[in-house]
């Protein structure tokens, strides 16, 4: 028999983060790169909110001391020219992320980029809708304020643990108001749910056998070990079959889960709403 190759090890490395805002932008892009790599794993350094040159020094200190790659959303010319003077000393590559992206929208677009600190995150209508949208889907999580589903984007049904909280709270992150109702056996449905007329109503679905791994899950860390119908395969089943007609019978568009993250989920959601199944204004 042939050997098998031994396992590759992982790969370590320290990837520095600069931001002269949140370092959300910057934080979400290099995890997006580096997932494309396999048996690599990154150990982050975030320096948000770099905005003076003594705060730009104490990254650079850092940075000497963990030896890696630099990348960093610095606007003001003076910060960006002294940050990459300062990986240009030390020999380490120094990228500025947004770079690429925003020429190429100043060459398509003929106009002028703001060299305003963090013009991304003014309080604006914008901002106010998402905190409008947040407020919503804490107000209506897991069957919640069901009298006013109406005013809801998009409502989520689904059995329990089918990622409609986390989903809900993403969308809301988009200016999205979802709200989601849990589909329990023996507890009826709010009747406000079959009244939405122009409300996206999206079911869940989800493969049993991943159902009960996540659940068993959910159970072990609630150190919870009884036998329920909650993790019985045939129960599980008839629980996934209930829904599945219930979503058929009202016609309502469907989403599984099974092999999809949150973000997966909520893009799938989204696409719904852009074809026209709810009027609805989703912010980048």
């Amino acid at each position: 028999m042939p050997h098998s190759q031994p396992p590759r090890l992982a790969t370590y490395f320290h990837i520095h983060l600069v931001s002269d805002s949140t370092g959300e932008t910057l934080n979400a892009m290099a995890r997006a790169v580096c997932a494309r790599f396999e048996n690599v794993l990154p150990i982050e350094h975030i320096y948000a909110l770099v905005r003076s040159q003594r705060q730009l020094d104490r990254a650079l200190g850092d940075i000497e001391e963990a030896p890696g790659i630099v990348l960093h959303t610095i606007v003001d010319e003076k910060l960006r020219a002294a940050l990459e003077e300062g990986c240009r000393r030390m020999d380490m590559p120094c990228l500025p992320a947004l770079d690429p992206l925003v020429s190429a929208m100043q060459r398509y677009l003929g106009a002028a980029m703001t060299s305003r600190v963090g013009a991304h995150l003014r309080l604006d209508n914008d901002y106010f809708n998402r905190m409008d949208a947040l407020n919503y889907a804490i107000g209506h999580d897991d069957g919640q304020g069901g009298q006013d589903l109406d005013q809801a984007d998009v409502v989520l049904l689904g059995v329990s643990r089918t990622s409609k909280t986390p989903t809900c709270i993403y969308l809301a992150h988009r200016g999205v108001r979802a709200a989601n109702v849990p589909l329990v056996p023996g507890r009826p449905l709010p009747e406000k749910l079959f009244q939405l007329r122009n409300t996206l109503v999206v079911g869940l679905l989800i493969s049993p056998d991943r159902l009960i791994q996540i659940r068993r899950n959910r159970l072990l860390s609630l150190k919870e070990n009884r036998d329920t119908s909650y993790t019985d395969q045939e129960a599980v089943r008839e629980e996934i079959i209930a829904a599945r007609r219930l979503y058929e019978r009202h016609g309502w568009p469907t989403i599984d889960v099974t092999r999809r993250s949150v973000e997966e989920t909520a893009a799938a959601v989204l696409n719904l709403l852009h074809k026209g199944h709810g009027q609805v204004e989703v912010l980048g």
